[in-house]
């Protein structure tokens, strides 16, 4: 074996002895005092800033930035009781200790002591490998996250209303459907079939809860196939009876208006279409309960057992004046008829 050239070792600066050394002894038992406080490392506290009243024999400290007293200057090294007095020595990279004051296993890393079992860690990966994009990988058929005993949240969080959190589902690494908020506030739903090209599918106003998008209708006229369609822009219950209206030849009001006056009933469609009916004496002038875009058409019905005939005069798109005839040709002013009118209202 060469003759060796340093004075102590290069792992745990343990003195050696040297030829001709005088003392050897001392040497000696400063390297055993040394091995005997860190093999099997225990360190009472982490960060000691006070050197306790009464040390006890083999007590090791990690001591903190600034230490005071009999530590005053030795900041960040190791200060253990031995022989009556403080002996220091500087930790190395990867030295493990038990921690007693947290029964917990310690390993000095990067200028820190910090637990393996650490609750923040860099990245995780369970039956994979993480990487700086996924530093949270989870290889395996399935992942369970269940409940304490009552309910269970899984939370995404952005930094920023511009950024994106969300849910990617991929095949083959290639991604096809995306949910969640991506780049703002309100939560949709996006789907691709390359992966590049994407539909946004389903957009929830955060604001409103109301939905668009290409699963939806565009306009109250959009009628493509397979889109959904907004309760306000098709037909139902809620809204087929009311104000009918027209805009451009299109309906932008209820299906059916109905209502009556003293003048008679009446019922406008939403496609143009308006029926006005009433009873009336012939030779009255009748006007209309709702008045037409034009003149309509007619038809009287007499309501007399005896043979009549019935005519109109003066028909207008507000008022006629239908006449009734008996075979003779006489007028027969009075008589009873069922008047109906049917025309446009736009």
């Amino acid at each position: 074996m060469p003759p060796i050239s340093s004075e102590s070792s290069d792992r745990l600066d343990l003195p050696y002895l040297m030829p001709a050394q005088a003392q050897k002894h001392v040497t000696h038992n400063a390297a055993l005092q040394q091995l005997d406080l860190v093999v099997q490392l225990v360190m009472e506290t982490i960060a000691a800033e006070t050197p306790p009243a009464d040390p006890v024999a083999g007590q090791v400290f990690a001591l903190g930035a600034g230490p005071t007293g009999a530590w005053a200057g030795q900041g960040g090294r190791l200060a253990a009781w031995s022989d009556g007095a403080w002996l220091f020595l500087d930790p190395a990279e990867g030295w493990r200790a038990w921690l007693r004051e947290t029964d917990q296993l310690v390993v000095w890393q990067e200028g820190a002591w910090v637990s393996p079992d650490s609750e923040i860690r860099a990245r995780l990966g369970i039956a994979t490998s993480p990487d700086a994009q996924n530093p949270l990988a989870v290889a395996g058929p399935a992942t369970l996250l269940t409940h304490a005993g009552a309910g269970h949240q899984l939370k995404i969080n952005k930094a920023a209303v511009g950024e994106t959190a969300s849910l990617l589902f991929q095949s083959g690494w290639t991604g096809h459907a995306e949910m969640g908020l991506a780049g703002e506030t309100a939560f949709s739903l996006k789907v691709s079939a390359d992966g590049t090209s994407w539909v946004e599918a389903i957009r929830a106003d955060p604001a409103s809860g109301h939905l668009s998008g290409a699963a939806v209708q565009a306009t109250a006229y959009d009628t493509t196939a397979g889109r959904l369609m907004r309760a306000d822009w098709g037909y139902g219950p809620g809204n087929l009876l009311g104000s009918v209206a027209l805009s451009g030849g299109q309906p932008t009001g209820a299906v059916l208006e109905q209502g009556a006056t003293a003048d008679g009933a009446w019922l406008r469609l939403a496609d143009g279409t308006q029926m006005v009916w009433a009873s009336r004496s012939a030779g009255s002038v009748w006007t209309f309960p709702q008045a037409f875009s034009a003149a309509p058409v007619l038809s009287l019905t007499s309501t007399e057992s005896a043979a009549r005939m019935v005519a109109a005069t003066t028909l207008s798109a507000s008022a006629v004046t239908p006449i009734s005839y008996d075979p003779t040709g006489t007028a027969q002013t009075g008589d009873g008829l069922s008047c109906l009118a049917v025309g446009r209202w736009d």
